[in-house]
């Protein structure tokens, strides 16, 4: 993809706005600064997952101050590309597009929160979901990385 095609505004979009849409919409905003617009929204609203904080930290990315919300909520609906990481999501996306000019595209995204077990294999199927985000963000919006950028 060519710089000139990126969306300038990205919506990531899931079920409950509280691990895979704020994970990415980090992801995107630390890749991209100043340079694409980014926001998150859910189908309904969820509570903040210590999970997805913990990896998120873990990469050097802070989403303890998010605060789940719909879409809805949102104040701004002005997006070139909707990016939907759960099926219901998708169907919301949908609809968006019957209204507004912007592109919808589903990533089946696995949902960590349906992970059982240890405490390590918990965190492991959200870092999972963290970095399948990452590569995915970085293909599809053409990251490059700048001189002097990590």
């Amino acid at each position: 993809m060519s710089e000139a095609k990126r969306p300038g505004a990205v919506l990531f979009a899931c079920s409950f706005n509280a691990v895979r849409s704020p994970m990415a919409a980090a992801i995107a905003r630390h890749l991209f600064p100043g340079t694409v617009y980014v926001a998150s929204a859910g189908v309904r609203r969820g509570e903040p997952d210590p999970f997805a904080v913990a990896v998120m930290e873990e990469i050097g990315l802070d989403i303890r101050r998010h605060k789940p919300h719909t879409f809805e909520d949102l104040e701004d609906t002005s997006f070139d590309l909707v990016v939907s990481l759960a099926p219901e999501a998708h169907h919301k996306a949908l609809e968006l597009t019957r209204y507004y000019s912007l592109d919808a595209e589903y990533w089946p995204t696995a949902d960590p929160t349906l992970t059982t077990g240890s405490r390590d294999q918990i965190l492991d199927a959200y870092r999972a979901v963290r970095d399948g985000l990452e590569r995915r963000i970085k293909q599809r919006l053409d990251w490059r990385p700048m001189i002097g950028r990590a």
